[in-house]
């Protein structure tokens, strides 16, 4: 199971529907039945604008990418979906990275919802499944925007070894605060108060998956035709910017958009949030 207890879960959910409430938005919750576990969307903006299909990352749930990027709803209908095995209200069912099943559950997700000509936004391990979903069928899709996305370029297993796995496994063992403030401090170019509690709890209560992250060979990505625009990260040390930039423009033949965030680590700052979201905007015609 991906929550260690009731109780943790209670408290993870506890915090998701403050984290909803606090944003102060007009939305709906849908539950979406697939074959590979129950899905929750959050649904917020005009359903006659252009769909557009929000993705999280590791550790984090819907309403925390909804307020990364709150002003989308002036131009699109966004659906904020709750990756499976992460800490929010979708299923505990783990899917395979090697294969295609992110992305074969990220396009069940799309049909049922009766989308089409979605643009799809991925943060971290959501540029993963995006990415996923475009090797399996990008028949719905319209255009993607990767925002430090897992699956391009990986970074010095060493340097992550150091900085990040060791300070959260002394997290885990001890429950003391200064060990996840050092993974804060690596993975976050600023972070708040709320990101400092649900990482904490999520590391605390559930079951990460800390198995080597695949990287997509040149072949799938070759064969690629929808848009793609990536938004890579200087300082990121799990997925290094300047290398992901280079490998994008080798194997991609799609790319549209490459934006190196100068100075950023893996999580980017509020002002590359914005000049992210106003060329998500830009492109909703």
């Amino acid at each position: 199971m991906f929550f260690k207890s009731k109780e943790g879960k209670e408290k993870i959910i506890t915090l998701y529907n403050q984290k909803l409430k606090e944003l102060n938005i007009e939305y709906s919750e849908k539950t979406v039945e697939t074959k590979f576990g129950v899905t929750n969307v959050i649904i917020t903006g005009e359903i006659k604008n252009p769909p557009l299909v929000l993705i999280h990352g590791t550790g984090g749930c819907a309403p925390q990418i909804l307020d990364s990027f709150p002003n989308l709803t002036s131009k699109y209908c966004v659906y904020a979906v709750d990756v499976l095995a992460q800490p929010n209200k979708s299923a505990e069912n783990r899917l395979d990275m090697k294969s295609l099943e992110y992305g074969k559950w990220l396009i069940e997700v799309v049909i049922k919802l009766r989308l089409k000509d979605v643009t799809l936004v991925g943060f971290s391990f959501g540029g993963f499944i995006s990415l996923k979903a475009l090797e399996f069928n990008e028949t719905p899709i319209r255009q993607v925007f990767l925002i430090s996305p897992v699956y391009i370029v990986n970074g010095n297993p060493l340097v992550g070894l150091f900085k990040m796995f060791i300070p959260l496994k002394r997290f885990i063992k001890t429950n003391n605060q200064k060990h996840i403030k050092k993974v804060l401090d690596v993975l976050f170019t600023e972070y708040d108060d709320f990101a400092l509690i649900y990482m904490s709890h999520t590391f605390q209560h559930c079951n990460m998956d800390f198995s080597p992250l695949p990287v997509i060979n040149k072949n799938s990505a070759n064969n690629i035709k929808t848009p793609i625009s990536v938004f890579a990260a200087e300082k990121d040390i799990l997925f290094p910017g300047k290398k992901m930039i280079k490998r994008a423009k080798d194997i991609f033949p799609s790319l549209e958009e490459v934006v190196l965030f100068e100075g950023s680590k893996h999580v980017p700052g509020l002002k590359d949030l914005k000049s992210t979201e106003e060329l998500i905007l830009s492109k909703s015609e």
